[in-house]
């Protein structure tokens, strides 16, 4: 069977606050029939192994009791599991490498990490990197988040042509049996509303192309709140939004509103970039 994404890789380092994560990707490795790759990045380089070889051991031994304790889980769950660890100074980068050597098309990780000098950051560092450079759409899950049951909400910015958050929004509403919403916040330009329309009406169109109707909505104010009122007031537990081009404009996209909406979200927020779903395909199961 086909699915919107067929090579799952979860990103964890196993710790409390990976919960969310590793919940989420057994269950929709469950729910899809897939196995569900794992990759647990370390720290290391060559240097710190060598003048701190006690703390380079020490990282491997907790690198192994948390692969074993997270293939417990999995085998509980009845999910095939493959785990990875990957060493490097960079723990994104390793994360990214795997998704490429994997060809995966969906990494899920979790929002933030360890409180620290970064804890006030609204999305973590590793998280953030992750979602700018990575090759598939990415999951960003909060530490009490599920999988979602109750409705879709897409975010379609009135000056993107790409259709494909809505695309995937919509195969996975189609198949969850669930309701798809779509919203579009009004910029200050004067043809905001033309343009805005316009985006709707498309949205509408692609979401039909998978048996699915579309509640669309258009409003005024700060994005992030917009976004997150709409998710509250429309019981949405799965959030759909998309990412801007390359690199440099992925950058300061993540730096903006989807920051916010990331960061201040209580639901799982799919960054939906370079895979369309054609409308022949199924999408995740219920």
């Amino acid at each position: 069977m086909e699915h919107v994404y067929n090579k799952l890789l979860l990103a964890t380092e196993h710790s409390e606050n990976d919960a969310g994560a590793e919940a989420l990707a057994l269950a929709l490795a469950r729910r899809c029939g897939l196995p569900l790759n794992a990759v647990l990045p370390i720290v290391s380089n060559p240097e710190y192994e060598a003048l701190a070889p006690e703390l380079a051991a020490h990282a491997e031994a907790q690198a192994r009791t948390r692969l074993a304790a997270l293939a417990e889980a999995a085998q509980r769950g009845g999910v095939a599991l493959a785990l990875h660890a990957r060493r490097g100074p960079e723990p994104y980068r390793e994360i990214v490498d795997e998704a490429l050597s994997l060809a995966a098309d969906l990494i899920v990780i979790r929002r933030r990490g360890r409180r620290g000098l970064l804890a006030n950051l609204l999305v973590g560092e590793m998280v953030r990197n992750v979602v700018t450079h990575a090759p598939c759409s990415v999951l960003v899950v909060p530490r009490a988040a599920r999988m979602w049951a109750r409705r879709v909400l897409v975010a379609v910015d009135p000056v993107m042509t790409d259709m494909t958050p809505v695309s995937t929004a919509a195969a996975i509403a189609a198949q969850c049996s669930v309701p798809l919403s779509a919203l579009s916040v009004l910029g200050d330009a004067a043809d905001t509303v033309a343009l805005a329309d316009h985006a709707l009406q498309r949205a509408a169109s692609t979401a039909l192309a998978y048996g699915v109707g579309l509640d669309a909505q258009m409003c005024s104010g700060r994005p992030h709140e917009q976004i997150m009122a709409a998710a509250r007031a429309q019981g949405a537990d799965l959030l759909v939004i998309g990412r801007r081009g390359d690199e440099s404009l992925a950058h300061a996209w993540l730096g903006g509103v989807a920051q916010k909406v990331i960061g201040l979200a209580d639901l799982p927020v799919l960054v939906a970039v370079s895979h369309v779903p054609s409308s022949s395909t199924t999408a995740i199961p219920s």
